[in-house]
């Protein structure tokens, strides 16, 4: 399932308290994906990484209280009132003893004397056997407590969560004209750095930090592998060589409209992010220069970025001279 589809079963599952493992591969998004849908339903979230746990840690310490009689004291990272999601990032990395620990609390919601509030939902996720992660077996008994489901990475669900999240625009556009290295891990290959959403997350920090150029492509091969890293460098000498952007806005009419498509993709990146009322009659001036598929692409960019653009004459023109591809 793609990102998005993720987060709407999540929000059928987690308002009728139904336990759900989320699989995937390394880097995909699985933490992010669970955050962003617990904060879209205005839940709570209390992030425990199972791997780090002992068997004990669940169950808390024993006290004698006053009626001399042993009491079990649950950890403090247990809810006890409110709404939420309980969730046990990476439970099959965790040892199977720590696995065992979690079967009452996710079926019975409780351990021991301890009983989670019913506002509160378990969530579980972790990588699958074949991604040559660190992972335990699930125990079958384990596993039949779940609702089992499984992400894919998907281009433009990362390029609508990225450009809410503010990455730089010309990682979105590289990864627009080379939508195969969004995701390109290959377990059967012993690479110690390889493509995903998360590298490329960090690429996006280290161009925010303005790299010394000596060691760019070094920052670049560390975080995303040497072939993705070197077709990535080649991209940014292409990118930084762009039109100037407010040029562009300054004279849509003359300036320079690149046909080659990595260009093309890069341009409209930048634009796209650009885009108000006032900008429209440029963008939509420049837009029909463009090869079509392009002129396209930078106007649901545009609208992306600001949705008044959709309400401006200029693109109300623009959309009826392209009605038969824009949709």
């Amino acid at each position: 399932m793609i990102p998005s589809h993720i987060r709407r079963a999540l929000t059928t599952l987690l308002p009728i308290r139904q336990p759900v493992f989320l699989w995937g591969p390394p880097g995909v998004g699985k933490s992010q994906i669970v955050a962003q849908t617990a904060a879209s339903l205005g839940l709570d979230l209390i992030d425990i990484r199972a791997v780090l746990l002992d068997p004990v840690d669940l169950r808390g310490l024993p006290q004698i209280d006053a009626d001399g009689r042993t009491h079990w004291r649950a950890p403090a990272f247990l809810p006890v009132q409110g709404q939420g999601v309980l969730f046990l990032d990476e439970l099959n990395a965790a040892p199977p003893l720590v696995q065992a620990a979690c079967y009452q609390l996710i079926l019975d919601r409780a351990l021991g004397e301890y009983r989670l509030p019913d506002g509160w939902t378990v969530l579980a996720a972790g990588n699958r056997e074949q991604d040559r992660a660190v992972t335990h077996r699930m125990p079958s008994a384990l596993a039949n407590r779940f609702v089992h489901l499984e992400i894919e990475a998907h281009l433009e669900d990362w390029v609508a969560w990225a450009t809410c999240a503010a990455m730089r625009p010309e990682v979105i556009a590289f990864l627009r004209f080379r939508p195969s290295l969004l995701h390109d891990f290959d377990p059967a290959v012993a690479s110690r750095a390889f493509p995903t959403p998360r590298s490329w997350e960090f690429v996006s920090t280290m161009l925010a930090g303005s790299p010394d150029p000596d060691v760019e492509l070094e920052l670049l091969r560390g975080a995303v592998g040497d072939g993705a890293a070197l077709e990535f460098s080649g991209y940014l000498k292409l990118w930084r060589e762009l039109p100037d952007t407010d040029a562009v806005l300054a004279d849509p009419d003359a300036a320079p409209a690149p046909v080659e498509p990595g260009a093309a993709y890069a341009i409209c990146e930048a634009l796209g992010r650009m885009a108000s009322p006032e900008t429209m009659p440029a963008l939509t001036r420049y837009a029909a220069r463009l090869p079509v598929e392009f002129g396209v692409l930078l106007m649901r960019d545009a609208v992306r970025h600001d949705s008044r653009a959709a309400q401006t004459e200029s693109f109300a023109a623009w959309a009826r001279d392209n009605a038969a591809v824009f949709v």
